[in-house]
């Protein structure tokens, strides 16, 4: 039979067409199924068949011929082209050259490759490359055997030198030399026969001078056995070893690919194997378990646990820091004409802070909500801010203010919780989003979920009228309260031995403040109270709800999507489409199969 082996270095498409070709009606390797079979054999390899059809005329591409039977020697001869130094246009190039000589000497340097150095008996042998070649891959001889062609077209008179060469008075070789006859053109026309016409020139004088050992094609395939058997005892312990070594190379192959996925049994064990993996996995992760599996000590993203809490507090930190539009300390009087708020930022805190924290993923960016970076809070006096707004949207009270005004305030004073909430949020979707496997087009739903939390909690805080059941809300107001009566207090204290001290008539003073300014400082009051309440409910509302409830461990999150009834919820398709094995993949797979029985035979013949 007749196959091809594609060259290592040929793409994938192409190899895997040329291995699936096999010779046909070879049984007798006659003249016209020969030519038949060479003919697809050029048009496959992509070698000229035709004078001047553009076509290369060598490949790296092998051409095998396995001849079968009970008196066959066990042996693989390989035909390499001939090295050659002059390119011929139209027949040969540079390129042609340089791929010949790569292709010879790949199979000389293969250590347990036996050298036939082949040359003509009617040349001068020591102008031949090959003889050099083969001296520069096998130096002390051992696997180098001469053959000497063409004795017929020796002239007269230089028999001698030839008889010499194959005595070894010439150009030794170590293993030695044996001439072989061949038919001519002619002759192969004329019908005459091969190992006849040999016999008959070897009686001829001076060749009959010559041993039977050293003359004829029998006495070639006696000195190649002879030759093959002491190479490979000589390279038996490292054949052994090679083999060896080639099979658990090609078992762990087999492993890297996984268990076999063909089957719907064989590709839902697979799915559910992985789903168990990622559950226990992810319960290590949000449990900080890190010393159960070595995962963690190679990737800081599967410490999900971690990840998130740092992330929370860097939230609740630059909330606190930077969430509020104007700075609630600022000392400077209250000025009646105040208008427009002035921008001013101490040089410390002129930078602009990112809410985004964490590196985005392009494929989820989509889904993620915006946010711009956020500007420090305004060093402006915040009794100003607060009477202007008051001013605007005053009506008929007396001595209070309207109580949807401090609703105003509050979303005013709020506004940036939106991007440094969005940027949380988005930091929180991608921490979970590189933690597990990405792909599946139900997570997105479910990052889309805590997404909509966000903006619910954001309405809540920012667009319901403030309410708080907080007793915090209290002891923060009686605190402002109290900081303010101390200030005013402080300016009329004076030292005495017992330290600060102020006169009881002192204290029942009361500043003379109109309607307006006393309204004003109460909101003021009232809002940064409230302020501070709000603002930690909203840092725990978005950490517990958005990120808890449906990033983390609710009972809808992503971490919580591969599961059981998940991979039981496919049919076939999907299955396939899952975890079936692409065809490379199985190529690959039964290849490996294939050697990894070769080599246990031949492990167990040479053991």
């Amino acid at each position: 039979m007749a196959s091809i082996i594609p060259d290592s270095n040929v793409e994938d498409a192409c190899a895997s067409k040329l291995k699936d070709w096999k010779g046909k009606n070879l049984q007798s390797l006659d003249v016209e199924s020969f030519s038949e079979m060479m003919t697809e054999v050029h048009t496959l390899m992509g070698v000229s068949r035709l004078k001047d059809d553009g076509l290369p005329t060598f490949s790296n591409h092998v051409l095998r011929v396995e001849i079968c039977g009970p008196q066959e020697d066990h042996i693989s001869v390989i035909d390499v082209p001939g090295i050659f130094r002059n390119v011929i246009p139209g027949k040969s190039t540079r390129e042609d050259k340089s791929l010949v000589r790569d292709m010879v000497q790949a199979y000389m340097r293969n250590p347990r490759s036996i050298i036939l150095t082949v040359v003509p008996a009617n040349v001068d042998i020591a102008t031949q490359e090959i003889i050099e070649m083969a001296h520069e891959f096998d130096p002390d001889g051992e696997r180098t055997l001469g053959v000497l062609t063409k004795p017929d077209l020796v002239d007269k008179g230089a028999e001698e030198k030839v008889i010499d060469l194959i005595r070894g008075k010439d150009m030794q070789v170590r293993l030695g030399w044996v001439i072989v006859r061949n038919l001519g053109q002619s002759e192969l026309l004329g019908g005459i026969h091969r190992d006849a016409a040999e016999e008959e020139h070897r009686k001829k004088h001076p060749w009959s001078i010559i041993g039977r050992d050293s003359f004829g094609i029998d006495a070639l395939k006696i000195r190649i056995r002879v030759t093959v058997t002491a190479n490979a005892r000589h390279a038996f312990s490292s054949v052994r070893s090679e083999v060896s070594k080639n099979l658990r190379a090609r078992q762990v192959g087999l492993r890297s690919l996984g268990p076999e996925r063909n089957t719907m049994e064989q590709q839902v064990q697979y799915l559910l194997d992985i789903v168990s993996s990622f559950q226990n996995l992810t319960m290590q992760a949000l449990g900080a378990n890190y010393s159960s599996n070595d995962a963690f000590e190679n990737s800081n993203a599967l410490r999900l646990a971690t990840e998130v809490v740092t992330r929370n507090e860097k939230f609740s930190e630059d909330l606190s820091r930077w969430g509020h539009l104007i700075d609630f300390n600022s000392a400077l009087p209250l000025r009646a004409d105040a208008s427009d708020i002035a921008v001013k930022h101490p040089k410390s805190e002129r930078r602009l802070l990112s809410p985004r924290k964490v590196k985005n993923i392009p494929e989820i960016q989509g889904i993620l909500p915006e946010s711009s970076s956020v500007s420090p809070p305004l060093s402006h006096d915040i009794c100003s801010w607060i009477g202007d707004e008051y001013r605007q949207s005053r009506g008929f009270e007396i001595g209070t203010f309207n109580h949807v005004l401090l609703s105003s305030l509050m979303k005013k004073q709020s506004l940036k919780w939106i991007s440094l909430a969005n940027g949380y949020i988005g930091d929180i979707i991608t921490i979970v989003h590189t933690y597990i496997a990405s792909g599946l087009r139900q997570l997105l739903e479910r990052y889309q979920s805590a997404v909509d939390e966000v903006d619910f909690l954001l309405f809540v805080e920012r667009s319901i009228t403030p309410m708080t059941l907080n007793h915090y809300l209290n002891d923060n107001l009686e605190k402002c309260r109290q900081k303010r009566a101390n200030s005013i207090q402080a300016k009329k204290a004076f030292d005495s031995p017992e330290g600060k001290v102020v006169r009881l008539d002192d204290l029942n003073h009361h500043q003379n403040m109109s309607n307006a300014e006393h309204a004003v400082q109460d909101l003021q009051d009232i809002l940064e109270s409230y302020y501070k309440v709000a603002r930690k409910r909203f840092v725990d509302n978005v950490c517990m709800q958005a990120t808890g409830y449906y990033l983390m461990q609710g009972p809808i999150t992503p971490t919580g999507l591969l599961s059981p009834s998940l991979v039981s919820s496919l049919g076939r398709e999907q299955l396939d489409a899952i975890a079936g094995e692409e065809a490379t993949l199985k190529r690959k797979r039964e290849r490996l199969y294939k050697e990894i029985a070769d080599l246990s035979t031949a492990r167990d013949i040479l053991l």
